[in-house]
């Protein structure tokens, strides 16, 4: 993998932990999470005048893309509020890689390096490690976070092939953005009523901005990056953004780390470095 793809895929890892922490320190997470999808879109729309639309043999991949976008939106929701984030999270993006690596072959016909196998195989360890630290949280979240790894398997199959096939990925991405949060939106008022809604929209306006730019930059970086390396390396790849939320939560949020947190940082970090020399 070339220097520049490598070093944009873990500089929206470190977005993607960012927006993250964001949901889960909120009182309401589905609303959060709704915000968030819906600060993407709003970071999206300036640009789409200025882009090529994604071509008509890339629309298809982007509607089952929001359906999978919005039960990931709807799943993370879930996860954080019933399970720790120790449990939840290390196993809805360790066990996703898994997933594409097993059969990135079948789908795409994909062949991977030995060098990238071990590479996936590492991190996905480092990644799992940290369920070990896990405080609470029981069999549901670890069934949601399970369930979202199936998703976000999912969604990067389809939008991988989506962000190939359309005349440019920058446009795929962007476009994408703006069909899950009408999903979310019209979920939410079915289930909360335009006056809950509209308050937590007032009130928390600037996370959903903050955390939207942070998903968006994010996932185009890792679309822009499946163009030019093999998707399974780049979906693992990406999940070293549990290594950056390590550093989020023992720098800024003054969490203390135990020591499975070490021990899967420093796996993490040998995964990606045995992926470079790969």
């Amino acid at each position: 993998m070339p220097v520049d793809v490598l070093l944009l895929v873990l500089l929206g890892a470190i977005f993607h932990a960012s927006w993250n922490a964001l949901v889960k320190s909120g009182t309401e997470k589905a609303l959060d999470a709704t915000l968030v999808a819906a600060g993407a879109a709003a970071c999206s729309i300036p640009f789409l005048p200025f882009l090529p639309l994604p071509g008509a043999v890339a629309l298809p991949f982007l509607f089952v893309s929001a359906v999978l976008q919005f039960a990931y939106f709807r799943l993370v929701a879930a996860a954080y509020t019933v399970g720790d984030i120790g449990l939840v999270y290390p196993i809805m993006r360790g066990v996703a890689p898994l997933i594409v690596a097993a059969s990135s072959n079948l789908f795409l016909g994909e062949a991977l390096s030995t060098a990238s196998i071990a590479g996936i195989a590492v991190i996905s360890a480092g990644i799992l490690t940290l369920a070990f630290e896990a405080r609470h949280g029981g069999r549901n979240a670890i069934l949601l976070a399970l369930a979202n790894a199936v998703v976000i398997a999912g969604y990067t199959f389809v939008d991988g092939v989506g962000a190939r096939l359309s005349t440019s990925a920058i446009s795929y991405t962007l476009w994408m953005s703006l069909l899950p949060p009408l999903l979310l939106f019209s979920w939410a008022l079915y289930q909360r009523g335009w006056e809950r809604v509209s308050t937590h929209v007032r009130r928390h306006w600037w996370r959903g901005l903050a955390g939207g730019a942070g998903s968006i930059l994010s996932y185009g970086l890792a679309l822009w990056a499946m163009t030019k390396a093999p998707v399974a390396v780049v979906a693992a790849l990406r999940e070293t953004s549990i290594l950056f939320a390590i550093v989020i939560s023992v720098l800024i949020l003054k969490e203390k780390a135990s020591l499975w947190r070490y021990i899967a940082g420093a796996t993490i970090a040998s995964g990606v470095l045995i992926m470079r020399l790969g």
